[in-house]
């Protein structure tokens, strides 16, 4: 959740930052796509070496592995903001911050909540590969020990742990989203 944590925030900056520019999304945005395509697994014996065995591979993990998807839907969120609108607000005096912040921002909302279901999901893997792969304790550890111990039912369990967690989140923020967005979901209104 700490990694989780950290990539919201810097997912929401960087997307922010990427998305209010044309000029950062065409240089910061192609950069983001090459980092991302770096397997994570094969950043974890890196993140080892330089922080040690125990939680902080994991939290990092999380973070590189969850904070692309918020990044990248808040960018898209606001780059996509229609010209005409824009105009329409400059010709009522408003300056490009006031548009990015009373337009922009509430209409990356729900790109914003559908990031944060895709990479809360991601969190959890990156957090299990991490401590199966330098962790000397958490879930990741006990499938792992489990595992090379051929104790089958309790590896498993590990496996439902770590998917009935995703899912509960998942739902919290479908929760969130239903009750902070649903202005932007057709047939919401009839519901």
């Amino acid at each position: 959740m700490v990694g989780f944590g950290i990539a919201i925030f810097v997912g929401v900056l960087l997307g922010f930052l990427i998305g209010s520019s044309r000029v950062a999304y065409a240089a910061v945005y192609p950069l983001m796509v090459g980092f991302n395509a770096v397997p994570k697994a094969a950043i974890v014996p890196i993140l080892v070496v330089w922080f040690g065995i125990g939680i902080g591979p994991g939290i990092l993990t999380a973070f590189l592995i969850s904070f692309f998807p918020i990044m990248v839907n808040i960018a898209t969120g606001l780059a996509t903001l229609e010209p005409e609108l824009e105009d329409v607000l400059r010709v009522l005096g408003a300056k490009r911050w006031d548009v990015l912040v009373k337009v922009g921002l509430p209409r990356s909302m729900p790109y914003f909540y559908g990031s944060l279901k895709v990479a809360i999901t991601l969190a959890f893997v990156g957090t299990v590969l991490a401590e199966m792969t330098a962790g000397d304790s958490g879930i990741g550890n006990l499938i792992q020990t489990a595992g090379s111990q051929q104790r089958m039912p309790l590896a498993f369990a590990g496996l439902v742990a770590i998917s009935v967690m995703a899912m509960a989140m998942y739902e919290l923020f479908s929760a969130i989203e239903k009750h902070t967005t649903g202005w932007a979901h057709r047939g919401s209104q009839a519901a």
